[in-house]
């Protein structure tokens, strides 16, 4: 019963958001007042913590409004100054096809700048420009949000590993005692050891995950409605696939966990762009007609499409961009020195009426928020725009960030509030907790198939693979021991999973929508991204499982078995798709004739 009750918030959200497909900014209070309630009430969580968790969301989301406004501010300059006509024009000459500008522009572009900053960036980033260069902002949205699982679990140089497994595991006598018993050298050794196998199984799962993103956008936005034109593009989307989980994981094994999606995205996007002017392919495939677009496709944000408005070369037009990831990487890549320099103007917070454990932290010169506005301040003077020009684009900017704020402003402190729902006078564990503990008890030796529904859950809840490393990893570990299971993959399972969480995380859909102007859609985009997550933590469980059962199992296992059906279900879904849509062609050609 008390699970159920820790339940109910995030059925809220499900009933609410996904099922009902009432806007975020009306779903999200509501969703606040039962997890409230249900800390007050049933947890009886003193009203000073819930205040103070609530203060915490609400800094936090002022925090990610402000990355929202530099990504828009950005996005409006560009399109201001004609160099999003430039883009939109190059990547036409590359190739007209948009499944092969989503793969280089989401795929491997968004990996890229996964692996340099995370927390949401990457949507930021690729999808208003994909947007931008002709997307509907829905399908923009929804390929920005399903890539955020594969380059998470490294993002922001490592940080899901380096701060969120390591916090969550270190100073647990039982970890420290596993340590010594597996004669690890060292406590970097042994975060190192549970980083390449977080890498193999993203490395495997991450192969699917293109195929699986053109078959979606290809069913919900193309003219024919059909996976057909998705599966058609399958072996571009493999070797996208192979182009960025080789790489990553070659650098997980020999580097550490700070660099494979920053390598994995730089060297695939790379060696797609060359694949693709090497291989001149004459194919072609768009969306519907905008004209025929439904409403619920559109964003508010309007673009200017006069491209001849100014002329601006291909260096200066995707320079923003340049600078953009160069900031990023110079700002987050400790060994540069500009790290440092930087954390010394953080503000702390803590020990708020009492509440010690309760911390909060800001440093406005680290977000990328930050960043993304100096980057269009330097494109106002790269694209000599007029002054009064980057001004009517600041105004849009900042019509567009008051509808994201209705949501955020209640979405983020309903996770705190979840989050810090422990201290209560009955003495129940945090609610994240509560319900692990549930599934753990009944999953027992099964519990590897289900360790990344409860990574994605932390994910779902928090916004952060992270937070969700940090919260989780422990538990997995204890879990782990008790069934006899090699702890390192059942604590990899939970990093997976909390990536994959991400394609599903309503704050991370808040933002992606407020970017391209699809504020009230976010049920919609979470029924789609649903898919992803489904396949994602159901083909890593099954993995993790088969890996974990092979010493007392043998190849042959419940794992192995689920495996097998569900890669030889997908690929036989998109063999009979592609055979009965010959044969529809065939028969339209003969009625032709």
């Amino acid at each position: 019963m008390l699970a159920f009750v820790a339940l109910l918030p995030v059925l809220s959200v499900l009933v609410l958001l996904v099922l009902l497909r009432l806007p975020a900014s009306v779903a999200m209070p509501v969703c606040y007042l039962v997890t409230a309630g249900a800390a007050l009430l049933v947890w009886q969580v003193p009203v000073a913590r819930v205040a103070v968790a609530t203060l915490r969301g609400v800094l936090i989301a002022f925090e990610l409004l402000w990355i929202i406004f530099g990504a828009l501010l950005l996005l409006e300059t560009l399109d201001r100054s004609g160099g999003l006509g430039t883009i939109r024009r190059m990547f036409t000459s590359l190739t007209g096809d948009r499944r092969l500008q989503l793969l280089i522009i989401a795929w491997l572009f968004g990996s890229f700048i996964e692996g340099s900053a995370g927390f949401g960036t990457p949507a930021a980033v690729t999808v208003p420009l994909m947007a931008g260069i002709g997307f509907p902002p829905m399908a923009a949205v929804t390929a920005g949000m399903l890539i955020q699982s594969t380059p998470v679990s490294f993002g922001a140089v490592g940080t899901p590993i380096l701060v969120g497994v390591n916090r969550g595991l270190s100073g647990a006598p039982a970890v420290e005692q596993y340590v010594q018993a597996m004669q690890i050298g060292s406590w970097d050794e042994f975060l190192h050891a549970v980083g390449t196998r977080v890498a193999i199984l993203h490395g495997c799962v991450g192969l699917t995950m293109p195929a699986l993103i053109l078959l979606l956008v290809c069913r919900y936005f193309g003219k024919r409605r059909s996976i057909v034109d998705g599966v058609r593009a399958w072996p571009w989307a493999f070797a996208a696939g192979a182009f960025l989980v080789v790489p990553y994981v070659s650098a997980a094994w020999l580097l550490g966990p700070e660099f494979p999606s920053l390598l994995g995205g730089l060297t695939g996007l790379v060696l797609m762009v060359l694949l693709v002017r090497v291989a001149r392919t004459r194919s072609e495939w768009e969306f519907l007609d905008r004209a025929e677009w439904p409403a619920e496709w559109n964003g508010t944000i309007e673009l200017h499409r006069e491209e001849e408005r100014s002329e601006i070369g291909p260096i200066r037009a995707w320079l923003p961009y340049v600078l953009v990831a160069a900031l990023l990487i110079v700002t987050r890549v400790k060994a540069l020195g500009v790290y440092d320099l930087i954390q010394r103007a953080t503000i702390r917070f803590s020990g708020l009426a009492g509440q010690d454990d309760i911390t909060f932290q800001h440093n406005i010169l680290y977000l990328p928020g930050t960043i993304f506005v100096l980057v269009a301040l330097a494109t106002w003077f790269l694209h000599r725009m007029p002054a009064a020009t980057f001004v009517d684009g600041v105004r849009a900017t900042g019509r567009s960030l008051i509808g994201a704020s209705k949501a955020l402003i209640f979405t983020v402190p309903m996770v705190q509030v979840f989050i810090f729902s422990d201290g209560g006078a009955r003495g129940y564990d945090k609610m994240p907790t509560v319900l692990a503990a549930a599934m753990a008890e009944l999953a027992q030796g099964y519990w590897p198939l289900f360790a990344p529904y409860v990574g994605g859950f932390g994910a779902f809840v928090a916004g952060s693979n992270t937070i969700s490393n940090m919260m989780f990893s422990l538990f997995q570990f204890d879990v782990a021991q008790r069934i006899g299971a090699d702890p390192m993959w059942v604590v990899a399972l939970q990093a997976v999973g909390g990536a994959a969480g991400n394609v599903i995380c309503v704050h991370n859909v808040v933002a992606a929508c407020a970017v391209v102007g699809l504020l009230g859609r976010e049920g919609v985009v979470i029924r789609k991204t649903l898919i992803g997550f489904f396949w994602y933590a159901t083909l890593a469980g099954s993995l993790g499982y088969a890996i974990i059962a092979y010493p007392t199992s043998g190849l042959w296992n419940v794992g192995s078995l689920l495996l097998v059906v569900l890669l030889v279900g997908f690929f036989a879904l998109g063999l009979t798709s592609l055979l009965g849509g010959r044969k529809e062609e065939e028969g339209r050609m003969a009625v032709d004739a």
